[in-house]
């Protein structure tokens, strides 16, 4: 076969459905995790710098923000590999759906797939058999994961709703941000609003940001509007923007994996393959 051929031949076995997933997966993530690592450093410098001047007033808040960064970087870790690991499944699962419709005929592709789920032929030579023993065993632990998609399905189900707790989260940062933004659009057209300018405060007590007891935990009037006018409000704004957009990002890419990795089990399994294949 010509490389063009084996090529649309090896396509028409591809799960597109997995391979869209997979990209809004790593994208969504990259995004999440990057821009949401960022935006908890400006608000970091935000509240040492405006908010309070005494370190015991946010020192609860400092130690939250590293935990949540250091948690960021596992859960990037964690979305990439679990990712790469959907993707293969949906190579497996869908060519062995294929197959039971009669459109998908095995090719060098799908042979050497084959080969590196099931371990291969062994080596040769004095160190062949002791590396094929050692890549079989990793290939053969992977088979047996790939050939039961309901493990699948049930995981993804679970990183989905845990995922969709995240998506709320990342949305009441850009809550309080807009707040704030709003406040001060008031402040710079005082023309739209009857209240005083003096009393058009941000409190970042009120949210939980700071304990009641912080000084002064607030910024009024003019100095509100400074404040929202300076690089690090606006950089941090749209940071956190940034991140709740990766996680509605990554949620919609569980849930086309959850229903591409449903389609795949409900189909083996009506038609007596199984879970095994």
């Amino acid at each position: 076969l010509g490389l063009l051929e084996c090529c649309a031949r090896c396509l028409i076995g591809a799960p597109f459905a997995s391979l869209v997933a997979t990209g809004l997966c790593f994208f969504g993530v990259a995004l999440f995790c990057g821009c949401g690592h960022e935006a908890l450093t400006g608000t970091e410098q935000l509240i040492e710098t405006y908010f309070s001047k005494n370190y015991q007033d946010y020192e609860y808040l400092m130690d939250v923000i590293h935990a949540f960064q250091y948690v960021i970087y596992g859960t990037a870790s964690f979305f990439f590999l679990y990712g790469a690991l959907l993707l293969a499944e949906g190579f497996y699962t869908t060519g062995a759906v294929r197959q039971i419709f009669g459109d998908y005929k095995t090719t060098i592709c799908g042979k050497g797939l084959s080969a590196t789920v099931t371990g291969g032929p062994k080596g040769r030579g004095a160190r062949g058999p002791q590396r094929a023993h050692s890549l079989q065993r990793v290939c053969q632990c992977l088979g047996k994961w790939l050939g039961h998609p309901d493990k699948f399905v049930g995981i993804t189900y679970v990183l989905t709703i845990i995922w969709l707790l995240v998506f709320a989260c990342s949305a009441v940062p850009v809550y309080i941000y807009f707040n704030t933004w709003t406040t001060c659009q008031s402040i710079a057209n005082p023309s739209k609003t009857t209240a005083s300018i003096g009393t058009l405060c941000a409190d970042a007590r009120m949210y939980g940001v700071l304990p009641w007891n912080a000084f002064p935990g607030k910024v009024c009037g003019s100095n509100l509007l400074s404040i929202c006018k300076t690089s690090e409000f606006q950089m941090t704004f749209h940071l956190f923007i940034a991140a709740f957009v990766g996680a509605a990002a990554t949620l919609v890419s569980l849930l086309t994996f959850m229903i591409a990795a449903t389609y795949n089990f409900a189909v083996l399994k009506l038609m007596g393959r199984g879970t095994k294949f």
